[in-house]
């Protein structure tokens, strides 16, 4: 079935179209009927871009103006980054899919219809011969000049013109003491709400102060129950385990009261994008405060969501992972030792899932297997080394290249940064992960300590021109993965989100 007519009796105005951001190139285009926009040649705007549909919009006239439909399109239209299904059109832009092409509006303002002409055989009436012409703005102003100019009182005036004076004068006195109790009145409330207004942003002030102290908090106790859990594990003491339980308990109720000042703070607002809000969640996931991001976290994540977006590596490697079972095993293992299965995605950035990938030769030896193992680090998790450790080629005498082992030992090597002096940052382990603790650590040990002052943020406004690019590229494609991992069609991907088997939130 074709676009819809219109079902006004007047003609549509013309509507000016714009293409811009296309794969294809920009274009331009004019209708007054019913038309659509997709990839196909038959549509009337054809966009050969990967975020365009094969059918996409709908324009169509419809009770006096122009609209726009999405035509259950899998990457949606946009307006100010929020999806719609149906737009009105004046002067509009629409985005194709989050990432896609733009497509800008113009309806064109018809000129107004003439009047109608005399019935036939009827001649119109002249004007009167006498039609007082209307006054001009010059000779209006003249009048107000000779009544009620300043130097109005020099020149003598007759006796008319004096009466006009005082009366207007009278009118002006009695007006600006009426006017002045008005404006002290107005003046007093404008103070008051101001007072009031200065009042709420010191509560406010006081309050996120308070929320951002609870968070840290908490922080400091995941560091103490990771050390408490390290001890458990190693004595195997009920004591041990009784304590676990009463510091989790303690943690969860805590966390209760951290969500009630974000409520009240309103940090998750109606203006903010479901983007945005996804990008906080998934900081907070990782242990990093909502509260206290720097200026430019939401933006550079957002930097390296479009960078994914630019690619196909994603999507590729978590199909690989569903179809190989990773999705599931990878996720149980972190979940059984607290730690946030969204580390599912730093194995994505070291080894695009390959349980047989080798890295390349480095001081400390190769790196192996899907959680790229150097030896030394394998040997202390419990791995066998084969005897092609020195190669850049699988071994399957190395457990390194046993996903289900090297995953085992991934989740309690993490675990153990947790507890470390990273203080329950996941930031700070992916990149003592990628750079090494024994580079990290040392760096982050001169930072005050407490889980406020030890995060990824601090380390690098004290020690940025240290951290080498690839770690901060590392933790902002982790994060970012993880971002779109929670709503990959929000972003314009064609999955479901990997992790939707859990109940994580």
């Amino acid at each position: 079935m074709g676009p819809r007519e219109s079902s006004a009796s007047i003609a549509p105005p013309v509507i000016r179209v714009g293409v811009t951001g296309a794969a294809s190139g920009p274009g331009e285009y004019r209708f007054q009927k019913s038309f659509r926009i997709g990839r196909t040649d038959e549509c009337e705007v054809s966009i050969k871009d990967e975020y365009v549909s094969r059918a996409h919009v709908e324009v169509a006239f419809e009770n006096g103006r122009w609209w726009a439909r999405d035509l259950n399109s899998s990457n949606g239209i946009y307006m100010n980054g929020e999806r719609v299904e149906r737009t009105p059109l004046d002067r509009t832009t629409i985005r194709l899919g989050v990432g896609g092409p733009f497509v800008s509006f113009d309806v064109a303002v018809p000129p107004p219809a003439p009047p109608p002409p005399p019935p036939t055989g009827v001649v119109s009436a002249p004007p009167p011969a006498q039609v007082k012409q209307p006054m001009t703005e010059t000779m209006v102003n003249r009048y107000m000049d000779h009544y009620f100019g300043q130097n109005s009182g020099d020149a003598p005036v007759g006796e008319h013109t004096m009466i006009v004076r005082q009366a207007f004068s009278k009118v002006q006195k009695k007006q600006k003491r009426k006017y002045g109790w008005i404006m002290a009145v107005l003046g007093g409330l404008v103070l008051a709400a101001a007072a009031v207004a200065l009042y709420y942003h010191q509560q406010a002030g006081k309050q996120k102060a308070l929320a951002e102290n609870l968070f840290y908090s908490m922080k400091s106790l995941d560091v103490d129950i990771a050390g408490v859990e390290k001890l458990v594990l190693d004595s195997s003491s009920q004591q041990g385990l009784d304590q676990i339980h009463k510091l989790q308990s303690r943690r969860q109720e805590m966390e209760k009261d951290y969500d009630q000042f974000l409520n009240s703070l309103h940090i998750y607002s109606a203006k903010m994008s479901p983007q945005d809000k996804l990008i906080l969640r998934v900081a907070r996931i990782f242990g990093e405060c909502e509260i206290a991001m720097p200026p430019g976290f939401v933006d550079e994540v957002n930097n390296y969501i479009k960078k994914w977006q630019s690619s196909g590596r994603l999507k590729r490697d978590i199909l690989l992972a569903q179809q190989n079972g990773y999705t599931k095993s990878i996720t149980a293992e972190f979940l059984a030792l607290d730690l946030p299965p969204q580390f599912f995605y730093l194995a994505l950035q070291e080894s695009d899932f390959d349980p047989y990938i080798s890295g390349p030769p480095t001081r400390k030896g190769i790196a192996k297997g899907m959680w790229q193992f150097i030896p030394e680090t394998a040997v202390k998790y419990g791995l066998h080394i084969g005897p092609l450790a020195e190669l850049r080629r699988p071994d399957p005498g190395d457990d390194r290249h046993h996903y289900d082992l090297e995953t085992k030992a991934a989740a309690r090597y993490i675990k153990d940064l947790y507890s470390t002096d990273a203080q329950a940052s996941g930031f700070l382990v992916m990149a003592c992960y990628n750079w090494g603790e024994d580079y990290v650590l040392p760096l982050v040990r001169k930072l005050p300590p407490n889980p406020k002052d030890r995060n990824f943020w601090r380390l690098l406004a004290v020690d940025k021109a240290k951290i080498p690019e690839e770690t901060y590229n590392y933790v902002f494609y982790i994060v970012s993965a993880a971002v779109i991992g929670e709503d990959p069609r929000l972003f314009g991907f064609d999955f479901d989100n990997p992790l939707g088997h859990l109940d994580t939130h």
